[in-house]
């Protein structure tokens, strides 16, 4: 057993423990920057300076560290966190890797994304389910492109706080006027995000373990708290909110005719017995009858829990349908502008059809315009015919049926897709909706019923054939 854990249970009792560690709070995070800035070391710090490393993992390390690791004498850290055989060999981050650890104060989860921009993809998928972005920057270096792109996501995806964690102090002899100067770059960048978005910056050496869960006596000039005490301190209940009832149906469970349900995890809100609820697209309603769990039934459910929910009457809902309140107006589309980070080497072109995947509901999506890029070093936009690979831009979209649509803002679950290539399946961009647009109203065309279907056909089966729509061609 790890000593600190060993030591709790003996001061509390097991009883004592489990019931102060199931009350505490859960913090996720991410570590993101530029290449080689020390995103996995950081981790490895935290977990090792916390005392949540076990002393058969401590040992592993310190052979690994003989073998693949860059810290010289030093026990690498990283490897604690980088356990794919071409990151160790490489000495970089890859794939995510998630890592578990609690202080007296707070449950951690951490996502250790990669720094290369070819991974930019993995980067995103880490920081979607995030409440705070740790963005780490070489000292030596500065802030790079990377570090303003991986910002720049974050702050599109909603993440509300960001701590800026200056590492390798160490390597600049802990200068302070080093520290303020990229402080003020960074902040004057940061002018430039969300109006609302909290960014606090910390000086530190995630190898020597400066100001990550100690403080340090190199940077006495350093008034601030260490890295952990932040993450501890943190108040996200307030930039989480309930938000509105939200429930995207995953399955329709049907175990014997007595009994239909409808399986999902509420995205956002909460739901009670009794409570009138429409169902989208359609828009008929019905009252919740009960709220089945593993556990047996409840009186109410909240965001985050998964659930089966029965109604009181039958209606016709199956999965992709999206329950909502009754009285609540949600808008029912098929055209939106959405923010998209584009994740392959094929570049978006308008005129391109995908799949896309709106929480549970999948189906086929056509990029109808492409307004404009962004540059992540100036955050201006420009013009563009394409979004390249690790592109980000405004698009406008426009699906192949009407379904139920929140922006990114007032849902994140249910306002983000992910687009996938219709030949390969693989998903080739991510996006968050901004503005759900009027539907163009339908034209005449110039083509009998009988073309339209048959183009149809081709471009749902023959997707690499690259059939325009007829019907945007009058």
């Amino acid at each position: 057993m790890n000593p600190a854990i060993q030591q709790q249970v003996a001061d509390l009792g097991i009883e004592g423990y489990l019931q102060q560690h199931q009350h505490k709070s859960l913090l996720r995070f991410l570590t993101c920057g530029s290449v080689d800035d020390g995103k996995s070391t950081l981790i490895g710090r935290l977990l090792h300076d916390s005392q949540q490393i076990y002393e058969d993992q401590l040992a592993a390390v310190h052979a690994d560290s003989q073998r693949v690791g860059t810290t010289g004498e030093k026990p690498d850290l990283a490897l604690l966190v980088d356990g794919l055989q071409a990151e160790r060999e490489q000495g970089i981050t890859i794939d995510v890797a998630y890592r578990y650890f609690s202080t007296s104060k707070r449950k951690f989860i951490i996502a250790d994304t990669p720094g290369h921009e070819q991974y930019t993809r993995n980067m995103a998928t880490g920081a979607s389910t995030c409440d705070v972005a740790v963005i780490l920057i070489d000292a030596r270096h500065g802030i790079l492109d990377q570090t303003r792109r991986h910002s720049y996501i974050a702050n599109l995806l909603g993440i509300q706080h960001f701590v800026v964690a200056v590492n390798k102090m160490d390597l600049v002899e802990y200068s302070q006027a080093r520290f303020d100067e990229i402080q003020e770059q960074y902040l004057a960048f940061a002018d430039q995000l969300n109006p609302g978005l909290s960014v606090s910056m910390v000086p530190l050496s995630a190898l020597e373990g400066d100001n990550v869960v100690n403080a340090s006596d190199a940077m006495a000039w350093y008034q601030g708290e260490p890295l952990l005490s932040q993450l501890e301190a943190i108040d996200i209940e307030k930039s989480r909110g309930t938000g509105a009832f939200r429930f995207p149906v995953q399955y329709v469970n049907r175990p014997d005719l007595n009994f239909r349900g409808y399986a999902g995890t509420l995205a956002s809100g909460e739901v009670h017995v009794g409570d009138e609820v429409k169902v989208l697209p359609s828009g008929l309603t019905a009252k919740v009858a009960r709220i089945v769990t593993f556990d047996g039934d409840r009186e109410f459910a909240f965001s985050g829990q998964a659930v089966t929910l029965t109604l009181d009457r039958e209606i016709d809902i199956s999965r992709g349908d999206l329950l909502v309140r009754a009285d609540d107006d949600v808008a029912v589309g098929q055209r939106f502008d959405a923010d998209v980070v584009w994740m392959t080497q094929t570049p978006l072109a308008p005129g391109r059809e995908y799949e896309i995947k709106l929480a549970s509901k999948k189906t086929s999506a056509q990029v109808e315009a492409l307004s404009y890029g962004v540059d992540v070093n100036t955050l201006n936009t420009h013009d563009a015919d394409t979004l390249p690979l690790n592109g980000i831009g405004r698009c406008t979209l426009t699906l192949s049926e009407a379904v139920p649509l929140d922006t990114y803002h007032d849902s994140p679950n249910t306002g983000g897709f992910i687009l996938i290539d219709r030949l390969t399946n693989v998903t080739v961009g991510a996006g968050m909706i901004r503005h759900v647009a009027e539907t163009q109203p339908q034209t005449t065309s110039s083509f009998s019923a009988f073309e339209l279907e048959l183009n149809q056909l081709i471009r749902k089966h023959f997707p690499h054939w690259q059939a325009r729509d007829l019907r945007q061609l009058g």
